[in-house]
């Protein structure tokens, strides 16, 4: 089984898992990418993307920095991102 993605950390100290494998919530969901989807979960605040806080789920809290964000296009993530000055640690899934 493939390893979990180190936590990203980007330049204005946001973080926030975004694993890629068989058992997470990604398209293909396997152990080799490359991704089009990703699982993404529990960001250090609350996400700034609209787009990116669709996918939360939020049936059990309502707390977006607790909670998980099942397949969510690689092209969103990117953007959360960016809105916090890009990746300073770490990096996307492969």
């Amino acid at each position: 089984m493939k390893a979990h993605n180190p936590r990203i950390f980007c330049k204005d100290g946001f973080s926030i898992s975004v694993q890629a494998r068989e058992s997470a919530y990604c398209e293909p969901r396997q152990d080799v990418g490359p991704y089009t989807k990703v699982e993404c979960g529990y960001p250090s605040s609350v996400p700034l993307s609209e787009r990116l806080k669709e996918f939360a789920e939020l049936a059990i809290t309502d707390d977006y920095t607790d909670t998980v964000y099942p397949y969510v296009s690689v092209e969103i993530v990117r953007e959360e991102l960016e809105l916090h000055g890009g990746i300073m640690e770490g990096k996307l899934p492969e």
